[in-house]
């Protein structure tokens, strides 16, 4: 190659250079004018250090080279606070570690009034975790979780708002005691375990014996009735008894009472006497047992006299039915006799003589014209 065809070649690598430099310049330019902005983000931007404002999701067009966009994500956050240890007001001590919800309401105070928020909300959870369970004793820091919980969050609204940051949740995750106070705490659940068994033990023990005792009083009680009810039953048996015997015992002396007066009447009748007299016992039987008694002393005014009721094996066991057929048989022989006595007495008035046989019964003959000689007249 000769030394007039270099010239030209030396000539056209300059301007090519220069040509590609500035589609370099160019598209470097666009790059950093075009600023992309995630729909969960916020950008600050800055111009020469001067904030000038934020930018929205989206193609955002910001001065190149002399800009600067600082992202914020405005979605909810978690930081998580170490493990801190704390003196509680009995003086014993715990170890506690939490976690705290946060997000950006205010990005523009997010990026001016505060430097790192995340680093800050995390530091200022930790010494409000340490503040919360220095006021409280230790059975209300393990109990009471939900308490230190709204008192953490409580602690941490006033300056995470002035940061443009709200503190959504916090959740206390575990308290620890120190090993020494975890096994006097074991010792002291035992202990209050066995005093809760004993006492459980003493109430069942105790409702036994209730039970018991209620069952032995129902028990006696319900033999008291049974014993009451057997001599009431018993004393109502021998009472009956005692008057069924009493009745047996006055039909049995009456009827002998009436075959007593029987046995008189036949003796009555088989003697020369023409009056009959009946005893008083025997007549107020008669009319006891008789349905109607007339022509005695019994009656009175004639007034009606109305027999006892008796159930059949009443009668049965004092003869009523015997008694009825002997008062019929003496009604026929008294009006026998009373039919013989008027006879008798007719007779005696027209001067007839009257024998009397041995029955009892008269006979009415007619008198004589005279008496014979060496008779007498009777």
């Amino acid at each position: 190659m000769n030394a007039s065809a270099l010239v030209p070649l030396q000539l056209a690598d300059p301007a090519l250079a220069v040509g590609a430099l500035a589609v370099a310049v160019v598209a470097i330019t666009v790059w950093q004018m075009v600023e992309i902005v995630d729909a969960y983000d916020r950008g600050a931007l800055t111009v020469f250090g001067e904030y000038r404002k934020l930018l929205q999701p989206g193609l955002n067009v910001v001065p190149p080279f002399v800009s600067r966009v600082y992202t914020f994500d405005m979605r909810t956050q978690t930081l998580d606070v170490p493990t801190q240890e704390a003196i509680t007001r009995d003086n014993s001590p715990v170890t506690a570690d939490a976690v705290v919800y946060i997000r950006v309401m205010d990005a523009r105070r997010a990026f001016l009034e505060v430097d790192d928020y995340r680093r800050a909300v995390s530091n200022l959870a930790q010494t409000t975790l340490r503040a919360v369970l220095g006021d409280m004793e230790l059975d209300e820091t393990l109990s009471k979780r939900e308490r230190i919980n709204a008192r953490i969050r409580e602690e941490l609204d006033e300056p995470t708002d002035e940061w443009g940051i709200r503190v959504e949740s916090v959740e206390v995750r575990e308290v620890t005691p120190s090993r020494d106070v975890t096994g006097a705490m074991e010792q002291q659940t035992a202990a209050e375990r066995r005093r809760r068994a004993m006492i459980l033990e003493a109430q069942g023990e105790r409702r036994s014996a209730v039970e018991r005792a209620e069952g032995d009083k129902q028990s006696r009680i319900i033999r008291a009735q049974g014993e009451k009810q057997s001599q009431i039953l018993e004393a109502q048996g021998e009472s009956i008894s005692t008057v069924l015997r009493a009745r047996s015992a006055e039909s049995m002396g009456e009827r002998a009472v009436i075959d007593r007066g029987l046995e008189t009447l036949a003796d009555i009748g088989h003697s020369e006497s023409t009056t009959y007299v009946l005893p008083q016992e025997l007549s107020s039987m008669v009319g006891r047992y008789g349905k109607r008694l007339t022509g005695s002393d019994v009656e009175g005014d004639g007034a009606r006299l109305e027999s006892l009721e008796f159930d059949e094996e009443t009668r049965e066991l004092i003869g009523l039915d015997d008694i009825a057929e002997i008062i019929g048989e003496i009604d026929r022989e008294a009006e026998v006799d009373l039919e013989a006595m008027e006879r008798e007495a007719k007779a005696i008035q027209e001067g007839e003589d009257v024998r009397t046989d041995d029955a009892g019964s008269s006979d009415v003959s007619a008198p004589d014209d005279g008496p014979e000689p060496g008779s007498k007249r009777r």
